[in-house]
């Protein structure tokens, strides 16, 4: 028989930090009031950096399933169960988001009717379902996943925000996400710019090459300028030789994201394909999906420091397995 996953005596969150991690955290708040909220990064979850974290009283949301977990809820192709989960209970569905999964399991339970419209924002921008003129809209819901950000503390104040039942322009209204959503509308002129600078299509595959400036952008700010000319997009983000845990950058990779502006019962071609030819540890959706970008020596993964030879080798193999599409 199931476990409940109700019935669990969690007493960490540990979760994805886009939206889709802080609503889903936030529901669970709600029902594990008392539990600490930690965010976390798939890569460093895989790279081992959060093993201390793990135990039978620890759930594990919108995030590759942890051994040593009490509760994993997430959504991902990749991280669906195989019959490995061994005193994990998984609760894994192929929902747009994984904060659908935390609202039907705890919708019968306690009130959360307040999400309702946010959640319908949350499939729609983690599962591929926005359109462009929806996602270069003003709508609060849009900008309120913009403003979320770990290191600044506003992923916590939003999650705090939605656990407590404000409404979305309630919490864009408080002090410190007011101040970061002005930055971040300042900062999306000048990353559109930057975009347009640093995006090359070949091959009807668009490639961002964003790395070594401290931002990152998503597939559809990439698809909404790059138009009907891609299928789809890689974007590459992070720091050429950082590793995890570095202080001062974060390791070079890569994010590849169907135009959903163009295929909107989805892509022509499974991302997932690419993102796991050279990294195990990559995965996601087949049209949203990432990897960590890896040395290589002969064609073949080392375990030297990426450097600008390897991304474009990299590039170069992934453009490769495109073209058999």
């Amino acid at each position: 028989m199931e476990a409940d996953p109700l019935s669990l005596d969690i007493r960490r969150i540990v979760t994805d930090s886009d939206l889709d991690g802080v609503v889903t955290g936030s529901i669970l708040r709600r029902w594990w009031p008392d539990s600490e909220v930690i965010f976390g990064h798939p890569g460093e979850l895989r790279a081992g950096l959060m093993d201390h974290l793990m135990d039978r009283r620890t759930a594990v949301c919108d995030l590759p399933r942890h051994p040593k977990c009490g509760l994993s809820i997430d959504h991902h192709q990749s991280n669906k169960p195989v019959g490995d989960e061994d005193g994990v209970v998984s609760v894994w569905r192929a929902t747009p988001s994984a904060a659908r999964i935390a609202h039907d399991l705890l919708k019968n339970r306690i009130d959360l009717s307040d999400l309702d419209d946010l959640l319908v924002w949350v499939d729609k921008l983690d599962g591929g379902g926005v359109t462009r003129d929806e996602y270069l809209s003003d709508d609060p819901a849009v900008w309120l996943g913009r403003v979320i950000d770990v290191s600044e503390g506003t992923a916590m104040a939003v999650l705090e925000g939605l656990q407590r039942g404000d409404r979305i322009d309630e919490i864009l209204e408080m002090p410190l996400i007011s101040r970061k959503l002005q930055e971040r509308k300042c900062e999306r002129e000048k990353l559109t710019e930057i975009i347009a600078e640093r995006t090359v299509v070949v091959d009807r595959i668009a490639i961002a090459r964003l790395d070594g400036l401290g931002m990152r952008s998503n597939g559809y700010h990439v698809t909404a300028f790059a138009g009907d000319s891609c299928d789809a997009c890689i974007v590459i983000h992070g720091d050429i030789g950082a590793s995890f845990g570095d202080e001062t950058g974060y390791p070079v990779s890569a994010s590849f994201y169907t135009n959903s502006f163009l295929h909107r019962e989805g892509g022509i071609y499974d991302l997932t394909g690419l993102a796991t030819h050279f990294d195990p540890d990559g995965g996601g959706h087949a049209n949203a999906c990432g990897c960590r970008i890896k040395a290589l020596e002969n064609g073949r993964v080392s375990d030297g420091k990426v450097t600008e030879e390897d991304v474009q080798e990299n590039i170069s193999e992934w453009l490769r397995l495109w073209s058999k599409r």
